[in-house]
């Protein structure tokens, strides 16, 4: 069965397929917790997409999601609520076993993945 996701502060559909969702135990480096995670999103005139260029080393902050991770916030076109952010830990795009076979890394080129905050979104069943 498919589901709706619309913006909780709106109430725009997103229009997010299930088709692109990623299975919640599917292991993401920058973690999936109290969110849902998709390949793709269908129509990106749904969203403003914001760069995020905060490179910080781990013991500097709290919040820590990478010491050179590139986020982008995913903003809801129609109200401005953050609903989410765009990271590069989504699975690997070539077979290569890393940088000095050391396994994966940040060299290796990854998907993105799009990560929205559960909290920030209203999720119906189709009819």
């Amino acid at each position: 069965m498919a589901s709706i996701y619309s913006c909780a502060e709106c109430g725009t559909n997103l229009n997010l397929n299930t088709v692109h969702l990623y299975p919640v135990d599917f292991y993401f480096e920058a973690g999936n917790k109290g969110t849902v995670s998709f390949s793709a999103v269908q129509d990106a005139t749904k969203f403003r997409f914001e760069k995020e260029d905060k490179f910080r080393p781990f013991f500097e902050t709290i919040d820590y999601w990478g010491i050179q991770r590139n986020r982008t916030k995913i903003k809801c076109n129609c109200c401005g609520r953050l609903v989410g952010h765009v990271y590069d830990d989504g699975p690997p795009l070539t077979d290569s076993p890393g940088q000095y076979h050391f396994g994966p890394s940040q060299v290796i080129p990854r998907a993105p993945r799009y990560r929205f905050k559960i909290k920030a979104l209203r999720i119906s069943s189709e009819t």
